[in-house]
């Protein structure tokens, strides 16, 4: 089923194996096999052991660019940017309005869905401007070859201006990415990466790394040497999902926390199943997600099992503030910056201005801590289950009925 730039999302309930709360992809790492050292049910074997997504040099980047202060509007993150080299786009620049013609992995989980609400808002800004006249969009539903053919077709049509790509995989989508980049019109990857610098700009929040070094330090921080973290990983072989463990197994080696994990693809009665299990052989202290969706259940797991809640990272979803909230227990809420779906756009925008922008745009992406819970959730009353707090688009056209509404007009 195509989607185009207008479609209505008729539900936030949508439960997509491809990576919930976006993937990024670091160009430099290689993907290796995902498989490596899990057990049957998909996790990893008690007691840890190499990570061979661990990468130390990535690692250390994204630890140290945490507390860099990014630079940019203060009131609009989607313009910011971390340590970021600039690049001339004047071989770009001309007038008129232009056509976007954007590949996209897919729209099947909240996170993605909330993404795409935004940037089609975003859309109806800069269309009132006359900076783009349309946005063709295709939707691979969260595959390779799907999305591959999507790109192809753009190129054959011949009538695009800018080729925007969120993609559903690194090295598979490499080469359509470049065949678009071939065609001499500027491109722009965002979200999730592919192995080739050709784009204009690669665009997204700083990382998987940073992900898993804030939630495991917070676990580190809160728990004692020895206790026991259960890992809720929502598929294998992605990245951004694969580096928030690596730098969270690591950090949990370090410290003495016996960490293990297990994939669940999101479905909240394996999460339910996973946790009963690990109740069931001893105290379980902690509970680590790469992903919010389904947090809730995991909460619940521990209220049927009649013990005490665990320390806890979710994500900003709306479900898991809540139920933070009403729980009172003791938790994070790492962020995986959804409000990138609007810098594509305004990007463009740039590009046909020839203005100097970011090769690699690393925006900020910092976690919610719970001094700032009743805050985010006062800021986003009304809203959804399935949106994100942190989606940056407060300030576009339709807040905030379109994102309750979970459409597109």
């Amino acid at each position: 089923m195509r989607r185009s730039a207008k479609i209505a999302i008729t539900s936030v309930a949508l439960v997509g194996l491809c990576a919930l709360a976006g993937c990024t992809t670091d160009p430099s790492v290689a993907p290796p096999d995902p498989s490596a050292g899990q057990t049957e049910d998909g996790g990893s074997p008690e007691g840890g052991g190499t990570n061979e997504w661990f990468d130390q040099e990535l690692f250390d980047t994204q630890m140290a660019q945490r507390d860099v202060a990014p630079e940019g509007p203060e009131d609009e993150p989607y313009l910011q940017h971390i340590e970021a080299e600039m690049v001339d786009t004047a071989e770009y620049a001309s007038t008129g309005p232009k056509k976007a013609c954007f590949a996209n992995a897919s729209i099947s989980n909240p996170w993605r869905q909330t993404g795409w609400i935004t940037m089609n808002q975003q859309l109806e800004v800069l269309q009132e401007e006359g900076v783009i006249s349309e946005m063709e969009t295709r939707d691979a539903q969260d595959s390779d070859d799907t999305q591959i053919a999507d790109i192809d077709y753009f190129i054959a049509e011949g009538g695009c201006d800018i080729f925007i790509i969120s993609p559903n995989s690194t090295a598979a989508l490499t080469p359509a990415v470049e065949r678009a980049c071939d065609t001499g019109k500027p491109v722009i990857v965002f979200d999730r990466g592919v192995e080739t610098d050709c784009p204009v700009t690669f665009i997204h929040p700083i990382g998987g790394f940073a992900w898993g070094i804030d939630t495991a330090q917070f676990l580190i921080d809160n728990l004692e040497e020895g206790d026991k973290v259960v890992g809720l990983r929502i598929l294998p072989g992605v990245d951004v999902l694969e580096q928030r463990w690596a730098a969270a197994e690591h950090l949990f080696q370090e410290a003495g926390i016996e960490a293990v994990d297990h994939f669940t693809g999101a479905d909240p009665a394996e999460i339910k199943s996973f946790i009963s299990d690990e109740l069931a052989k001893g105290d379980v202290h902690g509970i680590w997600m790469d992903a919010g969706d389904g947090a809730v259940a995991a909460i619940e797991a521990f209220e049927d099992a009649g013990v005490d809640y665990p320390v806890m990272t979710g994500e900003d979803e709306m479900s898991f503030l809540r139920k933070w909230k009403e729980t009172g227990l003791t938790g994070l809420a790492p962020v995986y910056s959804n409000f990138q779906w609007r810098t594509p756009l305004l990007a463009a925008q740039k590009i046909f201005a020839g203005e100097e922008i970011p090769k690699e745009w690393v925006l900020p992406q910092k976690p919610i801590e719970e001094g700032e819970l009743d805050q985010w959730l006062e800021a986003n009353e009304g809203m959804p289950d399935g949106h994100y707090a942190k989606f940056g688009g407060e300030n576009l056209p339709g807040y905030p009925e379109v994102w309750q509404e979970r459409q597109i007009p």
